[in-house]
C-alpha cells in the first residue's frame, strides 16, 4: 500500500508534464502543415520549378481574418436557396 504514495505523484507529475508538453507543441506551431513535410520529401530542394511553386504557395493562401470578414449569414441563406 505505501507503493501509492510514491506511485500516485508519479504518475501526476507525468500528466503535468505531457499536458505542458502539448501546449507547448500547439503554440509553437507543430500542428500548423501537417501536409506540407510529407510532400516535401518528394522533391529535390534545389529544383527551380519546386521552389517557384512554394513561392506561388505561399503567396496564395488568404488571411484567414480576411476571409472571415467577408462571410455574412446572408450568404448562407443565398446558397441555400434553390
Amino acid at each position: 500500500m505505501t507503493f501509492l504514495y510514491i506511485l500516485v505523484p508519479i504518475a501526476v507529475v507525468l500528466v503535468i508534464i505531457a499536458i505542458w508538453v502539448f501546449i507547448w507543441a500547439v503554440d509553437s506551431g507543430q500542428y500548423d502543415d501537417l501536409d506540407g513535410p510529407a510532400h516535401s520529401i518528394l522533391f529535390d530542394d534545389e529544383d527551380p520549378a519546386h521552389i517557384e511553386a512554394q513561392s506561388e504557395q505561399k503567396s496564395a493562401k488568404p488571411d484567414e481574418k480576411e476571409s472571415l470578414k467577408k462571410h455574412s449569414p446572408a450568404d448562407d441563406e443565398r446558397s441555400n436557396r434553390p
